[in-house]
């Protein structure tokens, strides 16, 4: 395919088999790359998406990617605008590469402004002391927890996913905490690898939503996952327990904190978000 040539992100419905959905593939990123909105979130496209396209770009610039794979050890992304369906395209560099850890960093544009900055942190394992602070919460497994769908209006990219709540508490439920606990896949139930987890770690929408009835924007200016040991052995099952907490909230931003486990209990990453905290209620219109 030439450069020139958009790769387009299909939707859901464009691909399948007699017995399932199947995988959808991620883009490439060496060329322009084209969003479908079926990735819209609120007004633009999903940030933990484009953020994992970034991922992917970041380990695509190493010179030593045709070699043994390098696990991503933490990726960054700040949001300087929203994304839409304009050509995409990214441009990565490497910044150190050292035979055991190796740094990018990557700008994406549209329409010849950058709309995303970035950077990611490579290493390859070895021995060391194993430590925890955070176990799985003690919830029911995935088939024993309901479906729960995410208003098309507000997330419209919720169709490539598969939500179960796993607590009572839900989005603009009115709740007396600011925390969401769900099982989530994708609908094409792909293994999860670092670009899945990227996506994963924004897909509930922000704890806040957990307090109020109404919905308002809750843009994320910044996003870093870090990733653990857990990942370096390639994907894992398709389901991921998530949290998200609000730590603090104040002045018209938030710190949102998130976690990621396997269906083992295996503690997969962990991520952070600061968030504007934008007036107003209402739904978005979907283009």
């Amino acid at each position: 395919m030439p450069d020139s040539a958009p790769r387009h992100v299909s939707t859901p419905s464009q691909t399948g088999t007699a017995t399932g959905p199947a995988p959808e593939a991620w883009p490439a990123t060496d060329g322009p790359v084209l969003i479908d909105r079926s990735w819209t979130s609120w007004s633009g496209a999903h940030g933990g998406y484009v953020a994992a396209l970034a991922l992917a770009a970041l380990h695509d610039c190493l010179p030593g990617r045709t070699g043994h794979p390098v696990p991503v050890r933490t990726v960054g992304a700040h949001f300087l605008a929203p994304v839409d369906q304009q050509p995409l395209r990214f441009a990565a560099r490497v910044l150190r590469e050292g035979r055991r850890t190796s740094m990018s960093a990557v700008t994406a544009s549209q329409g010849g402004a950058p709309v995303l900055t970035g950077s990611a942190v490579f290493g390859r394992g070895g021995s060391g002391p194993a430590y925890t602070d955070l176990p799985a919460p003690a919830v029911p497994p995935p088939g024993d927890c309901p479906p729960f769908a995410l208003p098309a209006d507000l997330a419209l990219f919720a169709s490539h996913l598969e939500i179960r709540p796993a607590t009572d508490a839900r989005p603009l439920g009115g709740g007396e905490r600011a925390e969401l606990l769900a099982w989530i896949r994708f609908a094409d139930r792909r293994p999860l690898d670092a670009r899945s987890l990227v996506v994963l770690a924004d897909a509930l929408p922000p704890a806040l939503f957990a307090l109020w009835t109404v919905p308002r924007p809750v843009p994320t200016a910044e996003l870093t996952v870090h990733f653990t040991d857990a990942v370096d052995a390639g994907p894992t099952s398709d389901w991921a327990l998530v949290r998200i907490r609000t730590e603090h909230a104040g002045g018209g931003w938030a710190i949102e904190n998130s976690a990621l486990w396997s269906t083992d209990g295996r503690l997969l990453a962990l991520a952070r978000q600061a968030r504007a905290v934008r007036e107003g209620s209402g739904t978005p219109r979907v283009e």
